[in-house]
């Protein structure tokens, strides 16, 4: 019975993900594809000192930790596609409710985060 509870839970988180259309999840190379077109704004929603220590090239630092993590991001152009990560994945997966919140036409997740960009050898600013 466990199992196909778990096995149910699955199939449901799943079919919640595959009627997502806004979101397009993405590795290092497709963000990359991406960003040379140009016409993305790149948010990171690590901390400050997170990003203090490196971060993609034109990102804009909004920290999801913060309370006002909504009202920040709402000063954002919402018909401009947005590449979204934390450093790992975590938190930037939790922010995309709250980009689909304020209705945001086009959300771009990069799956891994900054550490798979940087593991993959993609330029970044330090200080």
């Amino acid at each position: 019975m466990k199992t196909w509870s778990l096995l149910l839970l699955s199939l449901f988180t799943v079919s919640i993900f595959a009627a997502d259309n806004k979101v397009q999840h993405v590795d290092p190379d497709g963000a990359a594809k991406l960003l040379e077109k140009g016409g993305i704004t790149i948010v990171d929603v690590r901390t400050k000192d997170e990003f203090s220590e490196g971060h993609l090239k034109g990102a804009v630092n909004i920290d999801i930790l913060e309370p006002n993590f909504e009202q920040q991001l709402g000063k954002l152009d919402k018909n401009q596609p947005v590449l979204v990560h934390c450093q790992a994945g975590g938190r930037s997966t939790r922010s995309l409710a709250t980009f689909e919140k304020l209705g945001f036409s086009k959300i771009i997740h990069l799956d891994g985060g900054y550490g798979s960009w940087v593991e993959s050898g993609k330029p970044v600013v330090k200080p």
